[in-house]
């Protein structure tokens, strides 16, 4: 099999959904152990079970919306598998999207431009990932409309480019309206999840989406590290496997004590703001990195250096290689946990 695919020894259609669409199959319908399969286009599969489990969630897994983060490809390719071979039955509505086919195939982040800052309302981008966003948002509009007497979940999976002193954290989405219920630190615990950072505005990312337009309990959750096909070390994810085997099949995921999660919330975003612009320390920087007081972080070349004043900050998603005007990291400080 190819490097750009997940592997798969069955040949259920189910299990093999996810190398169909890559391999741009058109897909019909098809039942499943507890229900049917409802393609609705591109990366785009609704699981619609027999007989709804009385706790189940409308939920929305994604994966793939950056196309070289593949270990959440193949973490659900698990969850897949067990599926279609009865090892576990459909009792919940799911919305399942790969997210960016075409980055994938390229085995790239994105092909023009990043696909996770362009979810919002009549988007101004133009081209091929702006189409992409509206097509994800027109499904997850339609698939909670479809289920509105259920509570609305969204995990959108992904990978971090660099390594992190917490190699699998949340990303909480800003909103206003929508409170993290308590039972999701339990059921992230559980997961395997160290730490939640806690956005401070609006980020425009597909779990924001979720969150901001739906009400939803949303989250973007990093798991470890950026590695191609064949590549990803699943075992330290075999938690997060379990919830989501528990969210397809209708049933409350396993919980833990949340009180060794570590909660940060967002101080400062740190823009691009033009073409002659750095980060001062080294680009295989962990995340959560901490810097002291009067540590220059960045220059550019409009808007001049970037130090750290009086309060400690922590570097999360540093990446000088953004277009022009984007974000270059998240600069971030320990937040209390939730009451």
């Amino acid at each position: 099999m190819s490097p750009s695919r997940p592997p798969s020894a069955s040949r259920e259609p189910l299990a093999t959904w996810i190398q169909r669409c890559l391999d741009g199959e058109t897909i019909a319908p098809f039942t499943l152990p507890g229900g049917r399969a409802v393609p609705h286009g591109e990366g785009l599969l609704e699981l619609v079970p027999e007989r709804p489990a009385a706790e189940a969630r409308a939920c929305v897994l994604s994966v793939g919306i950056h196309g070289n983060e593949t270990a959440p490809i193949e973490l659900l390719q698990a969850c897949l598998e067990r599926l279609s071979e009865g090892k576990a039955a459909l009792g919940a509505p799911v919305l399942l999207i790969l997210g960016s086919p075409d980055a994938i195939r390229h085995e790239v982040r994105f092909v023009t431009t990043n696909l996770n800052r362009l979810f919002r309302r009549d988007p101004a981008e133009r081209g091929r990932e702006a189409t992409r966003a509206r097509e994800l948002m027109a499904a997850i509009d339609t698939f909670f409309t479809r289920n509105a007497d259920r509570p609305r979940l969204h995990y959108d999976l992904h990978t971090a480019i660099r390594g992190s002193r917490y190699p699998h954290f949340a990303v909480s989405p800003w909103s206003e309206a929508t409170t993290v219920e308590a039972d999701q630190w339990r059921w992230l615990a559980a997961a395997g999840i160290q730490a939640v950072l806690h956005q401070h505005c609006h980020s425009w990312t597909f779990s924001h989406f979720s969150k901001y337009y739906h009400g939803a309990q949303a989250f973007t959750l990093e798991l470890g590290h950026a590695l191609p096909f064949g590549h990803n070390d699943l075992a330290p994810l075999a938690p997060m496997g379990r919830m989501l085997e528990a969210l397809l099949t209708g049933r409350r995921p396993a919980e833990a004590d949340p009180a060794h999660l570590v909660f940060f919330r967002v101080e400062h975003e740190l823009i691009r703001h033009s073409v002659d612009f750095r980060l001062a320390f080294a680009e295989d920087t962990p995340n959560f990195t901490e810097f002291a007081p009067g540590t220059l972080l960045a220059e550019d070349g409009e808007q001049g250096e970037t130090r750290v004043a009086e309060v400690p900050l922590a570097v999360v998603f540093p990446n000088a290689a953004v277009e022009v005007g984007a974000r270059a990291a998240l600069l971030v400080v320990p937040s209390p946990p939730p009451a």
